[in-house]
């Protein structure tokens, strides 16, 4: 099932890859005849949603990998290592285009501005809309990370194309050319918060940061009513590998058949409600009245 899940992401992204290398040509291509820095900074900033495509393939081949004696837990974190040199991807197209906006404020040009120009804009916008939300929901449904942090990249494309467009509607009415540079920035602005975010969530995995809310695993855990109290309760990893381990306290005169059936129960709940690959360990203790509230 789960070599099933990779081969579907592969599908998607590869899928993707095409479509975004196509329309990183277009604005690319068509920004340089009409002398537009920010449909070209567009069209570089579409460039590195295709790059962060390959990046992501190339991730996903090695989180494919089945355990081995080195790896006993997988390697499913090399999708959260190619979330990572996505963001830095994106921070270097960032530095692109505020280069390229900085020699344009020295040197402003004036872009030749056509409606074939603009309803081209408008053709690319559609098409990041479609890809950006189909994306995403393949990546909650295959529980991909990957996925997510590609959509978030592309989803960043919907606003600077409109940004973009807008602003060579505005020097066709006769604004001065100084907008499209500064326009450029503000892209570079949208493409550096894109990979902060993406950065963000996948250093945070790497990491082992909190991934579930203690509390509410306890809540969840305290409705089975042979649960007399929970404490140190953990949580890490990312959408598709949750690691979770909590110890529970339960009645000393409970049976070990019971006991044992018990900490399966509550592994299944933990697993239905998050994911059924959750890694869920029990450490069962026994319940002391004067412990207070089952804190040891």
């Amino acid at each position: 099932m789960e070599n099933d899940n990779f081969k579907k992401i592969k599908q998607v992204l590869s899928i993707i890859l095409l479509v975004n290398l196509l329309v990183a040509a277009l604005k690319i291509i068509i920004g340089s005849i009409i002398k537009s820095t920010s449909m070209t900074a567009d069209g570089f900033h579409s460039l590195s949603d295709g790059a962060s495509n390959i990046v992501g393939l190339i991730g996903i081949h090695f989180a494919s990998q089945p355990e081995d004696e080195k790896h006993p837990y997988g390697h499913r974190k090399y999708e959260t290592l190619a979330g990572l040199v996505i963001s830095i991807m994106l921070f270097l197209a960032a530095a692109r285009v505020i280069f390229n906006a900085i020699e344009r404020f020295r040197e402003p040009v004036l872009p030749e501005i056509t409606l074939e120009s603009l309803l081209l804009l408008v053709f690319t916008l559609i098409i990041n809309i479609i890809v950006s939300v189909t994306e995403y929901k393949k990546g909650m449904e295959l529980n991909s990370q990957i996925l997510i942090s590609d959509s978030m990249h592309t989803r960043s494309d919907i606003y600077i194309s409109s940004g973009v467009l807008l602003t060579l509607i505005a020097v066709k009415a006769g604004l001065p050319p100084v907008i499209d540079p500064l326009v450029s920035l503000i892209v570079a602005g949208f493409i550096i918060h894109a990979g902060y975010e993406i950065f963000r969530e996948n250093s945070d995995v790497l990491l082992d940061s909190v991934a579930i809310n203690a509390a509410e695993i306890s809540e969840l855990v305290m409705a089975f009513p042979d649960v007399k109290g929970v404490h140190n309760i953990r949580s890490r990893g990312g959408i598709n590998d949750l690691y979770i381990d909590l110890h529970i306290e339960v009645n000393p005169e409970l049976d070990v058949k019971r006991t044992h059936q018990l900490a399966h129960d509550i592994e299944d709940a933990i697993m239905e409600k998050y994911h059924r690959n959750s890694e869920v360990i029990i450490h069962i203790e026994p319940y002391k009245e004067d412990a207070g509230n089952g804190q040891k």
